[in-house]
C-alpha cells in the first residue's frame, strides 16, 4: 500500500464502513457536507467533528493517512484563509494597511472556512477510501435515476465521474514521478520568489497535460473497440443490496442531524 493517500484512493480493509451499501455512504457524505454549513458555534462544530472522527475510526484507515491526503490541498486552503483574513470587514479592526485589514469578523470567518474545508475534504475522503470507484458510480446512477425522466444523460454523467475518481490517484502519482525527474535534472522547486516557483511548475504541467490527454484518447479508443454505446441501457454485474447494517447507519445519521439542530437551537 502507498504510504500516502489522496482523494480518490480506495484502501481495502474489513471495516463496517466498507460493508455499507454505497448508496447509504453517498447519502451520508452528501448529508454531512450539507450539515457543515449549519454549524453556527463551537458546540455544533465539535459535535460534527466528533461524528467525523468516529467515521474515521470505523474506517480502520490511519488518521496519518488522512492527514497525508490533506497535504496536496494545503496551499489552496491556506491562500483562501489568508484572503479571508486580509480582505474581510466587520467588527473590531486590529490592523489596517491600504485595502487590507485584519478584523474580528475576518478572523472568525477565516476559521469557519478552514473548518469547512478540512471537514468536507476529510468526509469525502472517508467515502472514497471505503468505497470502490465502480460502487460510487453505481450508487450515483441509482440516486440520479429520476433525472432520466427529464432526459438528463445519467449514464454519461456517472461514467464521467467514475473515470475522474479513478484517475485522480494516477495523476497524483504521475505528478510525483515528473517532479522527481525534474529534480534529477537539477530543478529546485523551493528556490526563488513566488513568481519563480510558479514558473517552475511549467515543466510539470506540460508533460502532465500531454500524458492526461494521451491517456484519455487511449481510453476512448479502447471503449469504442469494445462497442461501448453511451445511450444503451446499462446492466450491472454487481447488484446493490441493502443490509441491516445500512438501516443502523441511517438511524445514526438521523441522530447526528437531530442532535446538531438541537445544539444549534440551545447554544
Amino acid at each position: 500500500m502507498n504510504n500516502k493517500i489522496v482523494f480518490g484512493s480506495y484502501i481495502p480493509t474489513n471495516s463496517v464502513l466498507h460493508r455499507l451499501d454505497p448508496r447509504m455512504k453517498l447519502m451520508m457524505c452528501i448529508g454531512f457536507v450539507v450539515l457543515v454549513f449549519f454549524v453556527n458555534n463551537l458546540i455544533t462544530g465539535a459535535w460534527l467533528a466528533l461524528s467525523l472522527l468516529l467515521a474515521i475510526k470505523l474506517s480502520k484507515v490511519s488518521v496519518k493517512l488522512y492527514w497525508q491526503g490533506l497535504k496536496p490541498l494545503f496551499w489552496i486552503i491556506l491562500i483562501t484563509v489568508v484572503f479571508q483574513i486580509f480582505f474581510s470587514s466587520g467588527g473590531t479592526v486590529y490592523w489596517r494597511w491600504g485595502i487590507m485589514s485584519v478584523t474580528h469578523d475576518g478572523l472568525i470567518n477565516s476559521l469557519i472556512i478552514l473548518y469547512r474545508f478540512v471537514v468536507i475534504i476529510v468526509a469525502s475522503t472517508v467515502l472514497t477510501v471505503t468505497t470502490q470507484t465502480i460502487q460510487i458510480a453505481d450508487g450515483l446512477s441509482w440516486m440520479m435515476k429520476p433525472l432520466a425522466l427529464i432526459k438528463v444523460p445519467v449514464n454519461q454523467i456517472t461514467l464521467m465521474l467514475s473515470i475522474a475518481l479513478r484517475f485522480v490517484p494516477t495523476i497524483m502519482d504521475e505528478t510525483g514521478k515528473i517532479m522527481k525527474a525534474q529534480r534529477a535534472r537539477g530543478m529546485n522547486f523551493n528556490q526563488g520568489n513566488i513568481i519563480t516557483r510558479v514558473h517552475h511548475l511549467v515543466p510539470i504541467l506540460i508533460p502532465l497535460f500531454v500524458n492526461s490527454f494521451k491517456r484519455a484518447e487511449e481510453l476512448a479508443t479502447a471503449m469504442e473497440a469494445r462497442g461501448y454505446d453511451p445511450n444503451a441501457p446499462r446492466t450491472h454485474y454487481r447488484q446493490l443490496i441493502w443490509h441491516q447494517v445500512d438501516n443502523w447507519a441511517a438511524v445514526w445519521s438521523s441522530l447526528v442531524v437531530v442532535i446538531l439542530f438541537i445544539l444549534r437551537i440551545f447554544f
